[in-house]
């Protein structure tokens, strides 16, 4: 019987057309294990070095924190140690301010073209404020641009010109940076160009900074900006270093050992077939799958760390968790001067500022209390306007 051999196990008879034993059972692995949806769980949070279990966290948040971060869990604040598998060991009693945002879980982000269309509503409003137009041409002016309500009108009207007031206006040819300093140096952006594209940016200067000052730098992240915060920071040698063309090295080396790019090489390599799901009827719990992810990842890096499951989870990082080539038209735009930075010292944080300070601590503070601190920061921006 004439055999045709292949890696010397799978094999098939020429003239009946049959597959042999191992070749059956490849195509049985084959087809259960075959899928293009990644299996999720939840990470079971432990203080260290006790063991001592607290709760459960999203997958997708933890990808997010980095080690040396402080979050929420039950009311109380955590700073993440390490990971083993599917635990995180975090340090219990820390008296530092959150550092990770609350989860938004499923939350769509902004879209990079819907941005654009808020920076050009900026734009038009800012220059209306800036020529002086009356109070009922601009909310004329909102109402007929936005579709909205006098009473929805006068309320966007009446936060613009706050911030116009006590600062300035971000626009589609001006990103403003707030340098304001409480606890620590904040670094506002007012980077208008949704969360994906945020992301990109806000990892690139963060690791500039980490890199040049050998220290830990916080990030906050949403659709309308982001912050960084340190012990000093220095932005304006990061911000002339940070151009495109580097843009793709310096985040591949920003997200070289993160959580988030270790459990997308494991989706990369279930869908690969590299970790089974399924095995001879047994099925192998998330926690399992990640254990071997870890070790397989190890030694492919060992092999080349150009390794083609290991450069799609780096692309599924990105272009779809992130959104770098958006990310790389700002910083063209910003190279070329269509987009200028501003740095401007803040003694308070401005109206637009306050989304993302305060972010932070959502999960700390009560709606009522949240309400009042907003009321009082309003008073505070009209005494400084005043």
């Amino acid at each position: 019987m004439e055999k045709n051999y292949v890696y010397g196990k799978i094999w098939f008879d020429k003239e009946t057309r049959q597959v042999g034993k191992k070749g059956k059972m490849a195509r049985v692995l084959y087809m259960t294990n075959i899928g293009t949806i990644p299996e999720e769980s939840f990470i079971q949070v432990k203080l260290a070095p006790s063991g001592e279990a607290i709760g459960f966290i999203d997958e997708g948040f933890l990808g997010r924190m980095k080690k040396g971060d402080v979050f929420v869990l039950g009311g109380k604040k955590y700073l993440y140690l390490y990971t083993r598998g599917m635990n995180l060991y975090v340090k219990g009693d820390i008296q530092r301010p959150p550092t990770i945002p609350s989860w938004f879980s499923e939350m769509l982000p902004l879209s990079f073209d819907s941005a654009m269309e808020i920076n050009k509503l900026r734009t038009a409003l800012k220059n209306k404020l800036n020529s002086k137009q009356s109070k009922e041409e601009v909310i004329e002016f909102i109402s007929q641009y936005l579709y909205t309500g006098k009473s929805t009108s006068k309320a966007i009207y009446n936060y613009f010109r706050e911030q116009n007031n006590f600062l300035e206006i971000p626009d589609s040819e001006t990103i403003l940076v707030e340098r304001y300093k409480s606890d620590k140096n904040y670094l506002i952006f007012h980077s208008m160009y949704g969360r994906r594209v945020n992301d990109a940016l806000s990892r690139a200067i963060a690791y500039m900074l980490a890199v040049k000052r050998s220290q830990d730098v916080e990030i906050g992240i949403n659709d309308n900006g982001f912050f960084l915060a340190g012990a000093k920071i220095n932005l304006e040698a990061v911000l002339n270093k940070l151009k495109a063309a580097d843009l793709n090295k310096i985040l591949k080396e920003a997200i070289d050992r993160t959580d988030i790019l270790s459990r997308r090489f494991r989706h990369c390599a279930t869908r690969a077939l590299m970790i089974l799901r399924n095995y001879k009827g047994n099925t192998r719990s998330v926690g399992k799958q990640q254990m071997k992810s870890h070790f397989l990842m190890s030694a492919v890096k060992k092999i080349t760390n150009e390794f083609p499951i290991l450069r799609e989870a780096r692309r599924e990082v990105l272009e779809d968790l992130m959104d770098i080539e958006n990310a790389k038209k700002i910083l063209e735009q910003i190279e070329s001067g269509r987009i200028k930075v501003k740095i401007r010292d803040s003694v308070l944080p401005s109206p637009f500022a306050l989304n993302l300070i305060i972010q932070g601590h959502a999960d700390l503070i009560k709606i009522e209390d949240k309400q009042a601190f907003l009321k009082r920061m309003h008073e505070l921006h009209v005494k400084a306007i005043g």
